[in-house]
């Protein structure tokens, strides 16, 4: 008997319509190999959202995600509604507030390197080959989410006394968003090579001492058989560049996570290859690590890879369909081996024929299923 999900889409903004339309296709593909029904229930979010509500995440938006079987996104965000006025809305407020909403206190970013594309890479292919690293980051805590403010202080903001503005973020965690992120780490390496680096900067930052006597005691008590050790973030970030494949699941802070994600997408060739999933206690988001790239947006060559992989993370993680998602991961394989190339991840030996654009490419992955 043929299974049916609901599935909200939010494509977004700037390429977002664009490469959730190749995701969509997909996930078609795959309805039809494996006798499963997707239903699509689409909503704002991000500029899009603004400009048609004045809210980045109407209400509307997270009933019908809500109401979903997952989530599926895009991209949210360009210049058109970048601002420092702090009273007004910006794109990546949506994003922040569905995470938060959802209870989606997890997010995977997986960082592969596709063989075919280990040239692609800014890193030598020696560095680079075999790397297989999941990221797990806290989502719903730290600094993003903690209380800020902007005030001019006419006793002086300064070392000098004289007046002007401050501004303050706080940065907070509690020992039970500690505990949990822990455990998803200890679980996913359990399923992977039993060992876990855990990211602070213990040797500055209190909320990183409480981090590391949190893992570690979640570690000691719940999980000997997995190895753990300690990384400041900054050398992390070092060494993610050094021997990558020293790494096997990091886990960190939302702040860390956020930026040593985006600087690991690079291992694999380009950001547009880095899917992500976002998980929590319901309903769970996925969505591409990178942005909404309005500079090419309509221009149909951005790369769709990373949305694609986001679908096959969401069939492994919200839908039990571990085979079809294998059955994506061996497509865009298949497809890159080929010497298939959008321009963010052309090679000096890509032939012009085998540059191709988005729709083109989702349809290379399709004709792979």
């Amino acid at each position: 008997m043929s299974t049916t999900y609901n599935i909200c889409l939010l494509p977004g903004d700037g390429i977002g319509p664009e490469i959730i339309a190749e995701g969509v296709k997909v996930l078609n593909a795959v309805g039809a190999k494996y006798d499963t029904t997707f239903t699509y229930t689409e909503a704002l979010i991000g500029g899009c959202a603004i400009d048609a509500t004045g809210n980045p995440l109407p209400q509307e938006t997270l009933d019908a995600a809500q109401a979903s079987d997952a989530v599926l996104l895009a991209a949210v965000g360009g210049p058109k509604w970048d601002s420092t006025d702090s009273s007004k809305p910006r794109p990546e407020q949506g994003l922040l507030g569905i995470r938060k909403a959802l209870g989606l206190y997890t997010n995977l970013r997986p960082v592969q390197i596709f063989e075919a594309l280990a040239d692609a890479s800014t890193l030598k292919p020696e560095v680079v080959a075999g790397t297989d690293v999941m990221i797990v980051r806290e989502l719903t805590g730290g600094l993003y989410f903690g209380e800020r403010h902007r005030y001019y202080n006419e006793e002086g903001a300064g070392t000098d006394g004289a007046p002007g503005q401050r501004a303050v973020d706080t940065l907070v965690y509690s020992e039970y968003e500690v505990e949990r992120i822990a455990r998803q780490a200890f679980e996913i390496a359990r399923k992977r090579n039993n060992k876990v680096t855990s990211v602070d900067k213990a040797n500055v930052l209190d909320t990183s001492r409480m981090w590391r006597e949190v893992v570690h005691r979640i570690g000691a008590e719940e999980y000997p058989d997995v190895e753990l050790n300690d990384m400041l973030v900054d050398n992390t970030a070092m060494q993610l560049v050094n021997w990558p494949k020293q790494f096997d699941v990091i886990v960190t802070e939302n702040m860390f996570g956020d930026i040593l994600s985006d600087e690991a997408s690079m291992i694999s060739g380009s950001l547009g290859m880095l899917a992500s999933a976002s998980l929590g206690d319901g309903v769970a988001l996925y969505e591409p690590s990178h942005g909404s790239a309005p500079d090419i947006a309509g221009l149909g060559i951005a790369n769709p890879l990373a949305q694609i992989l986001s679908v096959e993370m969401m069939l492994r993680y919200s839908f039990g369909m571990g085979e079809a998602a294998d059955d994506i991961k061996r497509a865009v394989t298949k497809v890159l081996d080929e010497g298939w190339r959008t321009g963010d991840i052309k090679q000096a030996t890509t032939p012009a024929e085998k540059l191709v654009g988005t729709t083109r490419m989702g349809d290379l992955v399709v004709a792979a299923l």
